[in-house]
């Protein structure tokens, strides 16, 4: 019998690597998603060195370019995945735009898993399935409501007045359109048998995000956030990995969990109205239709 097959974006490091690992301990064979050849090696030989017999796959992808996004769901779709964890995230600079046109941190954190998730529902067909999505602290995030009429906005205007802190507050709004897409891919799967749920993982320390974008404040912001931290890249990994593979969340769908319990976000995050709103716009700047 072939083994349970898992993709995990942002593999190479951190919460990613960790939950890559964690999977590959328990018997999946995993596809590692990075953005570079060397460091997708580099997270290979690391997990081989603990779990020999593990069965890996790389592959690289800029998950900012949406181009990427669909030539990955095309190699990923033969055969399909039984397990996705949409983990890649980055804080970009608020002015940092791809050649697609779209501000680096949306595409990233936001319009890739909705390309990729999207992308996949049709090879798995009638197969089960879970979704996992790595998302933020609702607390923290139920102060940060999106614009759901113009996603570009949320990563551009009304940012705060410190400049060095507005790739932040951006990072945060698409964290919060995370948590609407478990919620909106959930409603729209539900007479399938592909779950979706959400994650936060924790503060936690040894990960990449923001690398390349430290200054000012927001690094000074990096740096004291470590001395809150809740633990290592292994205790982020915890909870998505527990998404991925335990049979006691086998049927759960269209919730987000804290340290594997199930909490309740924000309602700016959790209106279906709003919700459905977030689902075409960003349809729409992919390059999709309005269904699932």
């Amino acid at each position: 019998m072939s083994r349970t097959s898992a993709v995990v974006t942002g593999a190479t490091s951190g919460i990613g690597a960790a939950i890559a690992r964690n999977l590959a301990a328990g018997g999946m064979r995993v596809t590692l998603v990075g953005r570079d050849g060397d460091r997708l090696d580099q997270a290979r030989r690391r997990i081989l060195a603990g779990i020999p017999d593990a069965e890996l796959t790389s592959e690289r992808a800029d998950l900012s370019l949406l181009g990427e996004v669909r030539s990955l769901a095309e190699r990923l779709a033969d055969p399909p995945p039984d397990v996705v964890v949409s983990n890649a995230a980055i804080i970009a600079d608020v002015a940092d735009h791809t050649v697609e046109g779209h501000q680096r941190t949306l595409a990233t954190n936001h319009l890739a898993p909705y390309l990729l998730l999207r992308s996949l529902i049709e090879p798995i067909g009638t197969r089960p399935a879970r979704f996992v999505i790595v998302g933020a602290s609702p607390r923290g995030l139920a102060r940060m409501p999106i614009d759901v009429d113009d996603l570009a906005r949320n990563t551009s205007h009304d940012l705060g007045s410190v400049p060095s802190l507005r790739p932040l507050v951006a990072y945060g709004r698409t964290k919060n359109m995370n948590a609407m897409l478990v919620y909106a891919l959930a409603r729209r799967l539900r007479e399938t048998r592909i779950t979706v749920n959400g994650a936060h993982p924790g503060i936690i320390r040894g990960t990449r995000l923001g690398h390349g974008n430290r200054r000012g404040l927001l690094r000074a912001f990096a740096a004291a956030s470590t001395l809150f931290s809740s633990g290592s890249p292994d205790t982020g990994a915890d909870t998505p990995t527990w998404l991925a593979t335990a049979p006691e969340v086998e049927t759960v769908t269209g919730q987000f969990f804290v340290e594997r319990n199930a909490v309740t976000t924000a309602p700016h995050t959790t209106d279906p109205t709003r919700c459905d709103q977030l689902w075409d716009e960003s349809a729409r700047l992919v390059g999709l239709g309005h269904g699932a």
